[in-house]
């Protein structure tokens, strides 16, 4: 299947700061890419790339199969793009500036005034349609912004923050229209907030420094924790030097840390080999003894530990011991 989104080498300079070093990926239709990053990585500076607002120093950006600096007008038709903190004019009105969007894509008539129906109703802007936009809450005005975005039924989307300024039951409709309308699109979202990542994302890309450090499923991501798969037991201290041994004994166990737990207690954390569980090797190990566990668990791993283990490694190490 032929990639909406083709990026190849990008690289942008700004005097002698590189903002973004060769970064390369592929988006199909059907695909929802989780773009993620510390602030300054070059997050937004490369959608802006993608977009044709910035030109890259070196590099070609491919979209629908258009070269985006060769004919950035026929690129452009295929993008709808919400950028961070969707600039709109404050005098008007989401209808009247809708219409003029609009207009400027080249939708007319019944067309337009059936599109225009249709996409106040995807998100919810009936009740503030001829309201000045200056007037809107900032989660109206992000409506507003996602509706332009969406007005020409583009095959790309670039999303910036789509979610920000939303309350729980308006991000869990932005992001349920994001999941339709990505069945027969290519979307990239960027967002800091990575639950929307597992909610919404069929894979996450990590940018930091302008360069990529991770790509893949959110799941596959997760994986790269060193806590993946780590057990935790809380045992008597007493008891705990014992069992320590016998943990350590077990094949698959790479190494076991402890730390101290609450009332007169040890936190034993055993780490799995690569490509091996040790969850049921402990809990036989544990029921053939005479330990009294106050607690064991498989450690959940989220993608913020992955996010902060590849973007803050020193941090991520001295706090993976505290958990």
């Amino acid at each position: 299947m032929t990639s909406q989104i083709e990026v190849q080498g990008l690289r942008k300079e700004f005097g002698p700061f590189v903002a973004v070093e060769d970064i390369s990926f592929r988006v199909k239709a059907g695909e929802v890419l989780g773009f993620l990053g510390p602030n300054g990585a070059g997050k937004s500076t490369t959608m802006k790339m993608l977009t044709g607002f910035l030109t890259p120093s070196r590099g070609r950006v491919n979209i629908c199969g258009i070269d985006v600096l060769a004919d950035p007008v026929a690129a452009k038709a295929s993008i709808g793009y919400l950028p961070e903190g969707a600039p709109l004019y404050p005098e008007m009105t989401p209808a009247s500036l809708l219409d003029f969007i609009a207009r400027m894509r080249g939708i007319k008539g019944e067309a337009k005034e059936r599109r225009l129906k249709e996409v106040s109703a995807l998100v919810h802007l009936e009740e503030v349609w001829r309201q000045p936009i200056e007037t809107l809450s900032k989660g109206f005005k992000r409506r507003v912004g996602l509706a332009q975005a969406i007005l020409h039924d583009p095959e790309v989307l670039i999303l910036d923050e789509p979610t920000d300024g939303l309350d729980p039951n308006q991000k869990h409709e932005v992001r349920q229209l994001v999941r339709r309308m990505a069945l027969h699109k290519a979307v990239i979202i960027s967002t800091h907030i990575l639950e929307e990542v597992r909610a919404v994302c069929t894979r996450a890309m990590i940018i930091d420094r302008g360069r990529v450090v991770a790509d893949g499923t959110p799941e596959g991501l997760e994986t790269l924790s060193p806590r993946h798969g780590a057990v935790s037991l809380l045992v008597d201290r007493e008891q705990a030097g014992e069992l320590r041994d016998a943990l350590e004994g077990l094949s698959q166990a790479e190494r076991v840390e402890a730390s101290p737990g609450p009332d007169k207690s040890t936190r034993l954390r055993v780490f799995p080999r690569p490509a091996t569980s040790v969850a049921e090797p402990i809990s036989d190990l544990v029921r053939t003894g005479s330990w009294q566990l106050r607690e064991f668990r498989q450690d959940q791993v989220q993608l913020d530990d992955v996010f902060r283990q590849l973007t803050m490694p020193e941090a991520a190490a001295h706090d993976g011991g505290q958990q």
